[in-house]
C-alpha cells in the first residue's frame, strides 16, 4: 500500500507563525472509489494567504481546520484514475494541499484540471500561469483598467503576482513601477521583467521617504496600484496617487500576524476620489480561461520570465513558508516533492 506524507496544522499561531504550528504525519492511501483520481504531487505552492487561514478569526474564507492537511495548490501526475476524463500520466493542477499524494473526486467542478507542458513548465501552473497570475490579471484588467500611457505600481514586484502584473501592464502600454525588497530583486524587476523602475523599500525608514522615491519614479503620479503588502507601502503610494486613481487590494502581508494595520492618510481616498477594491480571485472563475490564455502566451513567448525559489521535500515546507512571509523568497515559492 502506498503511503502518503502530509503536513497538518497542529495548533494556531499566537502572533508570529512558527514551525511548531505544523505536524508531519504518514497515512496509507485508500483504494480509489468510482470517479476518483490519485495524483502524485510534483510541486506544492506556498502563498501568503495561507497565513490568514491559520488564524481562527473571521475572514473571507473559513479558517484552516486543526488536525487537517494544510491547504495549498499542487501540480503533479495522475497515477491511477477511476474517472473517464483522466488517465495515468496526465499532468494536472489542483488544490491537493501539503502532502505528497491526493485522492481527488474528479466529478467536482474545478477540482482537477489537465495542463499542457509543451511550452509552459509544469511548475509555472502554480505561479505565472496559475492562481497568482490570474490574480494579477484580474486586479489590473478588471479593477485598475489602465489606459496606455498611464502609470501603474505594484508592491512585492518580484513575486509571482507582481512579476505577472508587470508583464501584463507593459503589454497594455503602461509605465510600470515596482516596489520590492533588496537590490537584487529590484535589478531583476527592471532588467529581466522589463519594469520601467523599481524602488527598494528597505532603503526607506518611513512612508514619507518611500513616497519621495515614488515621486521621482512616477513623475506623472500614480493612476493605478496593486497592493500585496499594506502598511508603510500603501501609505507611501497614496500620497502619489492622481485624481480618480484605482487601487486593487489583494494582500496585506504586513498585517498577517494579527496586528492592526492603520492607514495614515485615509482622507486621500476622498481628496483624490480613489477607488479601492479588495478581491479574492477564486470568486471570479469566469475570467480564468481568458487570463490563463494571455499569461500562457506571455510565458511561452518569453515576455514573462518568472523566477522561482524551490525548497526540496515536503518536510521543508514549514520553514520555506515562514521565509516567504519574511520576504526571503525570490519569485514564486515552491516545494519540490518528487
Amino acid at each position: 500500500m502506498t503511503m502518503n506524507q502530509q503536513i497538518l496544522l497542529d495548533n494556531r499561531p499566537a502572533g508570529e507563525a512558527t514551525a511548531a504550528n505544523f505536524k508531519l504525519v504518514q497515512t496509507p492511501i485508500a483504494e480509489l472509489q468510482e470517479g476518483q483520481v490519485l495524483v502524485r504531487h510534483h510541486f506544492l505552492s506556498l502563498d501568503p494567504y495561507m497565513r490568514g487561514r491559520m488564524n481562527e478569526s473571521k475572514s473571507y474564507a473559513d479558517p484552516q481546520p486543526l488536525g487537517e492537511v494544510m491547504i495549498g495548490g499542487t501540480v503533479g501526475e495522475v497515477l491511477e484514475s477511476r474517472h473517464p476524463k483522466f488517465k495515468a500520466g496526465d499532468a494536472v493542477v489542483g488544490m491537493g494541499g501539503w502532502q505528497t499524494h491526493s485522492v481527488v473526486d474528479a466529478n467536482v467542478f474545478g477540482a482537477l484540471r489537465k495542463v499542457d507542458t509543451t511550452h509552459v513548465p509544469l511548475s509555472h501552473y502554480l505561479g505565472a500561469v496559475g492562481m497568482p497570475g490570474v490574480t494579477a490579471w484580474y486586479g489590473l484588467v478588471k479593477i485598475i483598467a489602465p489606459k496606455a500611457g498611464e502609470t501603474v505600481t505594484v508592491s512585492a514586484a518580484s513575486g509571482a503576482v507582481g512579476s505577472a502584473y508587470g508583464a501584463l501592464a507593459k503589454a497594455r502600454g503602461c509605465r510600470v513601477v515596482g516596489i520590492a525588497g533588496g537590490k537584487d530583486k529590484c535589478d531583476y524587476v527592471v532588467n529581466e521583467l522589463g519594469f520601467d523602475a523599481c524602488i527598494d523599500y528597505k532603503e526607506h525608514k518611513d512612508y514619507l521617504s518611500l513616497s519621495k522615491a515614488l515621486r521621482q519614479a512616477c513623475p506623472n503620479g500614480i493612476d493605478g496600484h496593486f497592493e500585496n503588502v499594506g502598511g508603510m507601502v500603501l501609505d507611501a503610494v497614496m500620497l502619489r496617487t492622481n485624481a480618480f486613481a484605482r487601487i486593487a487590494l489583494c494582500g496585506m502581508i504586513a498585517g498577517y500576524d494579527g496586528a492592526p494595520l492603520p492607514m495614515t492618510n485615509p482622507a486621500l481616498i476622498l481628496v483624490n476620489r480613489i477607488r479601492f477594491e479588495g478581491f479574492i480571485v477564486s470568486e471570479h472563475m469566469e475570467v480564468w480561461p481568458e487570463a490563463l490564455q494571455e499569461l500562457g502566451s506571455l510565458v511561452g513567448t518569453g515576455k514573462l520570465r518568472p523566477r522561482e525559489t524551490v525548497a526540496q521535500g515536503l518536510e521543508a515546507a514549514p520553514d520555506a513558508f515562514l521565509g516567504l512571509l519574511k520576504g526571503k523568497n525570490f519569485g514564486k515559492q515552491l516545494v519540490k516533492l518528487i
